[in-house]
Formats: structure tokens, sequence, C-alpha cells
């Protein structure tokens, strides 16, 4: 699918997309401001993933960045904006705080949402709300010049969009609160070896281009299975072995009957490549009977 047809895609503030062999490219764009998480950047990702999603335009999500670092996390203006709410009443004044707390989250929510894998390729300083975004995404790798930095503790507050909530199920708790505390930086070498990426880089043009060889893998596999597979791995990281279990079973009594374990066999046989059918898009008419 095109991203011509799909005005989420287009006229983007903080971010540039294309779509190339099943592979959604998302780019932070603003290098002049270290891709700093401005008002449009909160806005414009939660949008491209669900449209991506919801069109089945991709099989995979890579995000990468562009400039000397991956991100400098929170724009200030950001802050700004938050403090508009001065003249409120002091229960609304904090009621709407919340509500504005749970919109930045729902921005990285959508990264674990959309069916596809995330891959995100991260070059230099990933600092921040920029940890809080990774944290989301399905695997992340790294260049041998990267760090890591929770900030928040640093400015006075804490981290609030998905850091201390995803990153304990990434890397020991010990090291995740021994980060949050100090706001120390974490070097690439660390990073790797705590498990936090998957594999460091010399430099970026080669940690892309191993990137999007990873996501062709994926993309060449059935998208149904690799979809279910992210379902089941995001339950069983909330969930008891017994729930997910039973969970499991569930879904495969619905999901075996694809008909790409057929395709997938028959390709074998006959040694050729599998060919799959994209996932069903929500944009598709539903036709009537």
């Amino acid at each position: 699918m095109s991203d011509n047809v799909m005005p989420e895609l287009q006229n983007l503030e903080a971010f540039e997309v294309s779509i190339e062999n099943h592979i959604a490219h998302i780019t932070l764009s603003r290098p002049e401001a270290l891709n700093s998480m401005n008002a449009a950047f909160w806005r414009e990702l939660p949008k491209i993933a669900r449209a991506l999603d919801r069109a089945a335009a991709a099989r995979v999500i890579v995000i990468s960045s562009t400039g000397k670092h991956f991100s400098a996390g929170m724009d200030l203006s950001v802050f700004a904006n938050m403090g508009s709410t001065a003249g409120l009443e002091a229960a609304r004044r904090n009621e709407q705080t919340r509500r504005t707390v749970l919109e930045l989250q729902d921005s990285f929510n959508a990264l674990e949402e959309v069916r596809m894998p995330v891959l995100v390729a991260i070059h230099g300083g990933c600092i921040g709300g920029a940890i809080d975004m990774v944290s989301a995404c399905c695997s992340r790798y790294c260049t041998a010049d990267s760090f890591f930095n929770i900030k928040e503790t640093t400015i006075g507050m804490t981290a609030d969009v998905g850091t201390l909530q995803r990153l304990p199920h990434l890397i020991s708790h010990g090291l995740v609160r021994e980060l949050a505390y100090t706001s120390r930086n974490m070097l690439a070498d660390e990073a790797k070896a705590c498990g936090l990426v998957n594999h460091v880089y010399k430099n970026q043009a080669e940690m892309l281009a191993a990137v999007m060889g990873i996501a062709a893998q994926i993309a060449a596999n059935s998208p149904l299975a690799v979809a279910g597979t992210k379902q089941q791995l995001n339950y069983t990281r909330d969930h008891s072995v017994a729930d997910s279990l039973d969970y499991m079973a569930t879904w495969q009594s619905g999901m075996l009957q694809t008909q790409d374990v057929a395709e997938a066999m028959t390709a074998k046989m006959e040694k050729r490549e599998a060919v799959y059918d994209d996932l069903w898009s929500f944009n598709a008419p539903i036709e009537s009977k």
C-alpha cells in the first residue's frame, strides 16, 4: 500500500515516513532540535502507528532518527503548555494534569498495540522521554556512540511515560533503579551486556542496513503469525504463566485455521519462498451478504 493514500502520513512536522517492501520506516526529523519531543511529536507518533496498523500498510515498523542524537527527550515547550492550567481550581488542575500524562503515555502505548513488530535503531543520545519510547518497542539496536539516560530525576520529576513501568521487564530491577535514581549515562556496551539492546554497530549506516535486514526477515514470515506472537509476548509480560497459557490456547483455537500454515508447508516442499496475504485492513470495506 502506498503512503500517498494515507493522509495521516502527510504534512508531518516531527517525522518522515516511507513504506517499502512491507517495511514502514519512521524517522525522527528534527535534528536541529536534537529530535526533542515537541507537541507535534506526541500528536503525530500515535497517529502514524495506528494509521499503518489500521491500513495494514506494513508488516514491520522501523524507527530511526537523524542528526547528532536519537532524541534529547521531552521538549521544553511541552512543559510550558502543561503549565497553562495554572489558573484552574486545584482539583480541576490536577485532573487535567493527569489527563495530559495519560495522553502522553498513549503515544507510546500505540507502539505496543499495533499488530506489527516495532524495531528501533538508536544512535547518539537516547535521553529522558526517548527511553520511554524505546522501552515500548519490540527490539532495540544501537551504535557504539550511543548512551542512555533517564534524565527526569535531575530536573526534579519522576519519569512518567513508561520507562519505570516497561524497563524493569527488559533489564534487572536493580539496574533500573540505579539508572533512574542517579541519571547516569549507560553506554552502548553496558546496554548490550544488560540486554537492553540486541546488538551494537560501529555506525548508523551499518546499523540501519542490519536492522532493515532483520525487518525484511520478519516481513517474509506470515504477518498473522508474527502479529499473534507479538500479542502473546505482550500478554504474558503482564499475566501469570497459567493465564498466558490459557489465553494462548484460546487464541490458537481460532488462528490455527489460517491458510498460512498450509502455504508455509507447501512452499517448503516446493523449495520456494512462501507468499502470505497481508493483515486485514480496518480501512477495507466489509462486503455485505
